[in-house]
């Protein structure tokens, strides 16, 4: 009785380990023929939601305009982050190294993220990893495609900050111009 318990346990555990790499590798697999992203997003930081679209290419380059009452956009551009208020014309640099967004916008980082992560299925692939100073990041997946549908972390404020989005286009052509950095004035 006590063999034939351990030999399903064994066939069950190595069943999951299996499927959890099958998962992985086809989240990394759909990454790979991905260049580029447009979506639409809900940001959730605190109780306060919002809402707008990212254009996002791979590496390092994400643009996001909010729909809001202070025009709000953020530009990342390789190692400059800069969160920008149009409505009354303020321009915050900050590094992007201390970004959230380090790990997440560089495709072979996030393939690597993706191999070590731990794999939770539940409605959706929910991979989970520390970054550099110990914070989880989440990402999430949907489960029947593999298409990315938001992440979950933690800013240098201890915010947490659900990201949703839905995808608009993939491998569009985006101009490289919205990715300017602006000039201090």
């Amino acid at each position: 009785m006590f063999i034939r318990f351990f030999f399903l346990f064994f066939l069950l555990f190595h069943y999951s380990l299996n499927l959890n790499a099958d998962e992985k590798q086809s989240i990394i697999n759909q990454l790979l023929e991905i260049d580029n992203l447009t979506f639409d997003f809900k940001q959730i930081i605190r109780g306060n939601t919002e809402t707008g679209t990212c254009f996002l290419v791979f590496d390092n380059k994400l643009k996001c305009i909010y729909v809001d009452k202070n025009q709000k956009e953020i530009i990342i551009n390789n190692k400059t982050l800069v969160v920008m208020q149009k409505r009354y014309d303020k321009i915050y640099f900050y590094p992007f190294s201390k970004s959230p967004f380090l790990k997440i916008l560089n495709k072979t980082n996030l393939i690597n993220l993706i191999k070590n992560s731990n794999l939770e299925l539940n409605n959706n692939i929910d991979l989970s990893f520390l970054n550099k100073k110990g914070k989880k990041i989440t990402l999430f997946f949907k489960k029947e495609n593999h298409e990315l549908i938001g992440w979950k972390v933690e800013d240098e404020f201890l915010n947490e900050i659900n990201f949703l989005l839905k995808i608009q286009s993939i491998n569009t052509q985006i101009d490289n111009g919205i990715f300017e950095i602006p000039s201090i004035n």
